[in-house]
């Protein structure tokens, strides 16, 4: 976690108790991915980006017939310098669920954040995501924000 917090203090939430949204077991993977996305690690807090409302089950949509996967998050603050890379490690968890063939956008939700189209434009852009995770540093931040929550 970084040591210089933007925002240090935070709103923090309850967790939510979970309910099965269906009963097959196709669609039981879909939903332990939505369980397991929203307790991912805050890089700043010691907080899942759900109890922060960063992140939420439903703004994940994810459509098996096209193949695609939208997540929209609400960063803490319009400010938030770490919205990217909430981004990287909601898109590194990802490849762990979902097969290469799924077509993945990442959004910072509307009027959340004050640079929402450059956040936006670096979340979805293939090779600054790989120059991104080619960063020592980074590559470790996003690791702790994934694997801590899986402990």
């Amino acid at each position: 976690m970084t040591l210089g917090l933007i925002n240090a203090n935070p709103v923090v939430h309850a967790k939510k108790e979970r309910v099965a949204r269906t009963q097959d077991h196709h669609h039981h993977a879909i939903n332990f991915f939505l369980f397991q996305v929203t307790y991912l690690l805050n890089p700043e807090h010691p907080y899942s980006l759900e109890q922060l409302s960063v992140l939420s089950e439903e703004s994940v949509t994810v459509n098996e017939k096209l193949g695609r996967i939208l997540i929209t998050f609400r960063p803490t603050i319009q400010h938030c310098s770490m919205a990217t890379v909430i981004g990287l490690c909601l898109r590194e968890k990802l490849k762990n669920h979902f097969p290469p063939h799924f077509k993945v956008d990442i959004k910072v939700a509307a009027g959340s954040h004050a640079n929402e189209g450059s956040v936006n434009k670096q979340l979805n852009d293939k090779e600054r995501i790989a120059a991104a995770l080619e960063n020592p540093n980074l590559r470790q931040l996003v690791d702790e924000c994934i694997y801590s929550s899986e402990l």
